[in-house]
């Protein structure tokens, strides 16, 4: 099965989305990028390098521009779907109401092309290594457990935990986080994982 079918197969499957999909792939069919598939999804690149791709979702499709920090967006069309998160990566929101101007998401998907071309890209930037603050720092020495279950955390809830204790100005405050912390990293869970959805 060559990507084409995989897309053919993708879009066969959908209902309310089927028109408004097929008119965005229209558009990309009369550029110079491949259509492939990623992820289960269309995705369009350029000599390897991914450019945009089209997705669909329960309220809304979306057409993604991998590297759509760059694009000029003079009519404010994209979003950056995961604020904090996403740095290069927009997306162009379509609902059911949205007409879809072929000429504009056109003009968007071209200078998409063009950056791609001009070597435009977010490069991953490395993290700092993980500060333990010494209040923090020390707990973790006198208690060889909390230590463990500490250090089987993931890099991020580390980080967020040690940022929690740094943040805090005043040393009374300090403690106070720590003391809230503590039961947390025993049951080895992370600062905001009673926010995060199951």
């Amino acid at each position: 099965m060559t990507d084409s079918d995989k897309v053919d197969a993708f879009l066969e499957k959908q209902t309310q989305w089927k028109t408004k999909l097929t008119q965005l792939r229209e558009i990309f069919k009369k550029t110079e990028l491949k259509e492939e598939v990623k992820w289960g999804k269309p995705t369009y690149t350029y000599k390897g390098k991914m450019v945009a791709a089209i997705s669909d979702f329960k309220n809304h499709i979306a057409l993604w521009f991998h590297q759509g920090v760059f694009l000029q967006d003079k009519k404010e069309k994209l979003v950056n779907a995961q604020e904090g998160v996403t740095k290069a990566l927009r997306q162009w929101r379509f609902t059911k109401e949205d007409e879809i101007d072929e000429n504009l998401v056109a003009e968007y998907i071209n200078e998409a092309i063009e950056n791609t071309k001009a070597g435009k890209e977010l490069k991953k930037t490395a993290k700092k290594p993980i500060e333990i603050p010494q209040l923090l720092r020390e707990a973790l020495e006198k208690d060889k457990l909390l230590q463990k279950n500490f250090q089987a955390l993931a890099p991020s809830c580390r980080r967020e935990y040690s940022e929690y204790i740094a943040e805090a100005k005043q040393e009374s405050t300090k403690i106070r986080r720590l003391a809230k912390i503590l039961p947390l990293i025993m049951e080895k869970k992370g600062l905001h994982d009673k926010y995060k959805k199951a």
